[in-house]
């Protein structure tokens, strides 16, 4: 049976949060290193595709997905 993923709505209250900022705010990476080698191996996809720009800009609409989260951007 697969895992079934968390899923987080995070409230945007400004134009666009960076994506490694938004991992680690939320703290699905503990460092802001962390979350840089979770977009380096290729574990983040933005709106359902992998994500390889570590300072995406992620907007009110977006989804992000980690191997156990997603991640609803609502303002």
């Amino acid at each position: 049976m697969p895992n079934k993923k968390k899923e987080m709505t995070f409230e945007l209250t400004q134009e666009f949060i960076e994506l490694i900022k938004l991992l680690k705010l939320l703290g699905i990476a503990d460092t802001g290193g962390d979350a840089k080698s979770m977009v380096d191996n290729q574990e983040v996809y933005l709106n359902k595709v992998l994500e390889n720009r570590k300072r995406a800009k992620v907007r009110v609409g977006d989804t992000v997905e980690t191997n156990d989260v997603i991640i609803h951007i609502t303002n």
